[in-house]
């Protein structure tokens, strides 16, 4: 008898026969989705092929007496051969379910290298005797739609190498942890979550007679109704504070159950609002408090890794369900999203055939980066083309995506009819342009100080500490990316236990408040920008409408700077409409006309990954897709209370005496890091300023201030944090 792996806990091995067929089995289930089911049979049935070796199996052996080398001769040889013979390019996926997929010019090399091997055409001898059909008497049947165009194939193979490999990690992980199966049991059906939601919304819609809960109960049951329409692509068009967390979730379940989609997927910008999205839908979904099997939430700082917690079930589950997606709801950030689709490793793509049968809903939709919208959007279409896959863009500022070439017939259903109906309903501020003559920091001053409550949003980290410094209120906040994720929770706690209380609160902030921050300002200042960014902001001034206007001052300044790239483009696109008085922010159109003119300024591919994609290079796509473009290494900083810090303390403990930082204790780090190019990195390393801990990651010895955060000697923080 031949083994797939060694002896697990209770002393039993995996035969390698029923290894290879369960994986058969789920690798079928899973590419049903796909068109596929029998070519991810075949791919199942033949992905560990190589370990029928004589070679493999004393390895095997060797291995469980402690004396193996560390690494098992190759074991995807023989199936790639016997794939490359029956489905062509599909043998990428069986040479890459280990360590990734790689170009059709490396797998022509490898295979051509490994034709002269003895093992694996001694495993294919070995393995045609232990499985009679090992070979199929007709190649297994693939989508017509893949074989006609270059990018079907990339985003077919992606997916299919997704399914081929989560099953083969649960049946090895059935194998060495059969009790995590019991963990990752089903979840809660989608008609008891819509239940749940239904039941909910009850206490909220209809109730108010006041013109932002009538258009809040219009959104919903807009998106009732819009709900029976045909899978593809949708818009949800509505203004900042019109509910589109709670009815963009009621269309997605009732959508789902009318078209047989199995889950929902949301992928949200930053993670301060992931994480507010996902208390939301837990609020809600998730009843049973010891075992939630609603909702995950998947990002770098969604796991605790210190002792109790992770031993729970909610936290088994959620760090199991992250593998794969598994899970009715899976909340997560578009970067996850995004570098996982165009991953080449198997942890990464683990995920991506959950993709299919689903409703992936984009929020915040204008937050995709403009350089990497043309393989953004080509695979969102095909997805919804093939795939059953049905997309809604969820924004107040709805993208001109018409505007990209390759998209100029892009057909996107609006979920919410005639959408500027609601801009006029929810008309909650009144617009003040400040722009001639450029204000000075100090008139900005002025103007915060004369507010008891007021935010104020400029474009840069050293904006917003001169104009901290020079507003001198000792009782004002500050929120940036100088702070850690934990410090901005904690001012983002604090703003609103004071506005609530009616105290005084003046915030001083870059963009990390816009775009779905919830909090309700009766006067925000915002400097000059683009133009989505203006309306981001707008949507904190009177948020629940109980002023009859908030003021909004957009102003100019001579002393403030702008963010280099696209950021800087899309300013300078916005002064342009300006110049041309086509700026009404109360509705859709200054939105649309601002897109267009972006997307015809920025490349949407500057990277050239379709063509990188049409050729199958899947490291180079993987290499070319960064969805954040600097180069930065993990900081942690010291914050929190006496508590927090002695935690803090042994975590980073752990990481010094490992020299590493495994995924539990990155994660368990996540909201003490401050992120800071790495040239800056290397160059406070030699002040003595940050302590190297692992690669990637260092300690900062610096000063950590209570209101600004990390505080460097360089006088542009700007140059310093990401």
């Amino acid at each position: 008898m031949a083994y797939a792996h060694s002896a697990n806990a209770d002393g039993i091995r995996q035969d390698l026969v029923a290894h290879l067929r369960a994986v058969a089995d789920l690798a079928a289930g899973f590419a049903r989705a796909l068109g596929a089911p029998e070519a991810a049979r075949a791919l199942g049935l033949w992905h560990d092929l190589g370990k029928f070796a004589p070679a493999f199996q004393r390895y095997l052996m060797e291995s469980e007496a402690g004396i193996a080398r560390r690494h098992g001769p190759d074991h995807k040889a023989a199936g790639a051969i016997l794939a490359a013979r029956h489905l062509g390019p599909l043998a990428l996926l069986i040479r890459g379910h280990h360590g990734g997929l790689v170009s059709p010019a490396e797998l022509k090399a490898w295979l051509a290298e490994q034709a002269s091997e003895p093992h694996p055409q001694a495993a294919l001898r070995l393995a045609r005797q232990a499985i009679p059909d090992l070979e199929p008497a007709a190649p297994p049947p693939l989508p017509t739609e893949v074989e006609c165009d270059p990018l079907n194939a990339d985003l077919f193979l992606r997916l299919l190498f997704s399914a081929l490999v989560d099953a083969d990690y649960l049946d090895t992980e059935r194998h060495f942890s059969p009790a995590a199966a019991g963990v990752r049991a089903a979840g809660l059906s989608l008609e008891e979550l819509e239940r749940r939601l239904t039941h909910d919304q009850a206490r909220l819609s209809g109730r108010g007679s006041d013109p932002v809960s009538c258009a809040r109960h219009e959104v919903y049951e807009s998106c009732l109704a819009a709900a029976a329409q045909r899978p593809g692509l949708f818009r949800l068009t509505v203004p900042t504070g019109g509910g589109k967390t709670r009815s963009g979730m009621a269309f997605a379940l009732r959508h789902a159950l009318l078209h047989g989609q199995e889950r929902v997927i949301v992928a949200i910008p930053y993670i301060s609002i992931t994480e507010q999205t996902a208390d939301v839908y837990r609020q809600v979904f998730d009843a049973d408090r010891d075992r939630p099997m609603a909702v995950l939430e998947h990002h770098s700082a969604a796991f605790s890794a210190d002792g109790g917690d992770d031993c729970s079930p909610a936290a088994q589950w959620q760090r199991l369900a992250a593998e794969n997606w598994d899970a009715p709801i899976v909340v997560t950030t578009t970067v996850q999203l995004f570098e996982s689709l165009f991953a080449n490793t198997p942890g990464q793509a683990r995920k991506l055939h959950r993709l299919a049968n689903s409703v992936v809903l984009i929020d915040e939709a204008q937050s995709l980066p403009p350089r990497l919208l043309e393989p953004i959007l080509d695979a969102l279409s095909r997805l919804a083309r093939y795939y059953n896959t049905s997309v809604v863009f969820s924004t107040a500022t709805q993208p001109a995506f018409e505007a990209i070439p390759a998209f100029r017939n892009l057909e996107a259903i609006e979920i919410v009819p005639s959408p500027d109906r609601l801009f006029s309903a929810l008309k909650r501020v009144e617009y003040e342009w400040r722009l001639d003559p450029p204000l000075e920091w100090p008139e900005v001053a002025r103007l915060i100080a004369g507010e008891r409550q007021a935010l104020a949003v400029v474009n840069t980290k050293r904006d917003a500490l001169a104009l901290l410094g020079v507003l001198g209120d000792p009782g004002a906040l500050h929120l940036s990316t100088l702070l850690c994720g934990a410090h901005r929770r904690q001012v983002l706690a604090e703003v609103r236990r004071r506005l609530a209380a009616g105290e005084s609160c003046r915030l001083v902030s870059t963009q990390v408040v816009e775009a779905g921050v919830d909090l309700d300002f009766p006067v925000v200042l915002r400097a000059l920008g683009p133009l989505d960014s203006l309306i981001q902001a707008a949507g904190r001034c009177n948020r629940e409408g109980r002023l009859d206007r908030g003021r909004v001052v957009i102003f100019d300044t001579a002393e403030g700077c702008t963010p280099p790239g696209v950021y800087r483009t899309g300013t300078d696109v916005t002064r342009a409409l300006i110049g041309r008085g086509e700026l009404d922010l109360h509705g859709t159109a200054a939105a649309h006309a601002y897109f267009a003119q972006l997307y015809q300024t920025v490349g949407p591919d500057r990277e050239d990954i379709q063509s990188h994609r049409r050729a199958l290079d899947f490291p180079a796509v993987a290499r070319s897709f960064r969805m954040i473009e600097d180069d930065t290494e993990a900081v942690i900083v010291r914050y929190g209370s006496g508590d927090e810090q002695r935690r803090l303390q042994g975590l980073v403990d752990a990481v010094r005496r490992r020299a590493a930082a495994p995924r539990p204790l990155l994660r368990a780090l996540q909201p003490y890091i401050v992120n800071v190019r790495r040239r800056e990195a290397e160059r406070l390393r030699r002040q003595g300023l940050i302590a190297p801990l692992a690669p990637g990651i260092g300690e900062w010895l610096g000063r950590y201030d209570p209101i600004c955060g990390l505080v460097g000697e360089d006088p542009d923080p700007d140059s310093l944090v990401v």
